[in-house]
């Protein structure tokens, strides 16, 4: 769902931008007051997770290709703002480091995956823990619909943006990207459900959405929580997780075209010739140049990808916990 350059006119993405630069600005204010030394750890083990999540694209129908979002799996664990913030990071490394989304095109994925994806998502997912019981499995599958919705919306705005540009007729694009993301959100609801439960029963205080009972969880995960584990070692279980995908995992990812690339196929558009406006990406198209492997090349970028956006959202989350700190 990554728009490259080229794909949106100069006004959507000069709207765009002001409306991703606007919320962003504001996911730091709000975020900021909370970025201690549990917090940051936490925003940089979910963007290395993202980061590397997304790299795994799985078939759909038809030779179309979908990936993970993760924006409702990002504001489950943390909140909406810092959700945000998440993603706003882990799309601006893609479009820089991996040329993955035009940089011209940037506030546009920023507005889709990290805006409306999170706060439409999130919006459904308050309401249908209003709807469903207060348990377990009602909070689950209110987390799994509500994902498959996130990437439904972020999908539709992006063919709403796609159409206002001329680059696809509107009323094609919306039917066409709505209906084959519909699919890939079941791939999406499945994840987030699956990941969500797992760190419910590792560590439920973790989980920032999660405002049932402990003794809801099943004990052994109650156990571990009131054992002397800390945060730390949560981060480092999920950071040695998201090293394995991206190292083990992501060279065996479909090559199929995603769902935007199908639309614009289907219209005599190829996304893969786009010339990119950024022309300085090390690991463009997830690859490490000089290795002639495609399989190990697209390993090792993933990897370092993965390290270095780590280390870039806990390096930078410091530094403005410390401001914040230093100002009040």
């Amino acid at each position: 769902m990554h728009i490259p350059d080229g794909f949106v006119d100069l006004p959507i993405a000069a709207a765009t931008g002001v409306i991703a630069a606007a919320v962003v600005v504001g996911a730091v204010r709000k975020t900021g007051k909370d970025l201690g030394d549990r917090t940051v750890p936490l925003l940089g083990v979910t963007a290395a997770f993202i980061f590397a999540a997304q790299m795994l694209n799985f078939p759909v129908v038809a030779g179309t290709s979908g990936h993970f979002l993760g924006a409702l799996l990002a504001a489950a664990l943390l909140g909406p703002w810092a959700a945000t913030l998440t993603l706003t990071v882990v799309l601006i490394a893609q479009a820089l480091v991996m040329a993955d989304g035009g940089v011209t095109a940037l506030g546009a994925n920023v507005t889709n995956m990290a805006v409306i994806a999170v706060f439409a998502g999130y919006g459904a997912f308050l309401l249908l823990k209003r709807l469903l019981p207060r348990t377990p499995t009602g909070y689950l599958v209110s987390v799994a619909v509500a994902s498959w919705l996130s990437v439904v919306a972020a999908a539709a705005a992006c063919a709403v943006e796609l159409g206002l540009s001329g680059t696809v007729p509107l009323r094609t694009a919306l039917a066409t990207m709505v209906s084959v993301h519909m699919v890939i959100g079941i791939g999406e609801a499945l994840i987030t459900a699956a990941v969500v439960s797992a760190v419910l029963v590792a560590r439920p205080d973790l989980v920032a959405s999660f405002d049932l009972p402990r003794e809801s969880i099943r004990r052994a995960g109650r156990k571990r929580m009131s054992g002397a584990s800390r945060v730390w070692s949560y981060v480092a279980v999920v950071f040695v997780i998201a090293a394995a995908l991206a190292l083990f995992v992501s060279p065996f990812a479909s090559s199929s075209p995603d769902g935007l690339e199908s639309v614009a196929q289907a219209h005599g558009i190829d996304a893969s010739q786009a010339t990119p406006v950024w022309q300085f990406s090390p690991l463009g198209d997830y690859r490490l140049p000089g290795i002639e492997s495609e399989g190990v090349s697209a390993a090792l970028a993933g990897l370092i990808g993965t390290i270095a956006l780590f280390a870039l959202v806990i390096g930078a989350g410091r530094v403005l916990g410390r401001k914040r700190t230093e100002s009040g």
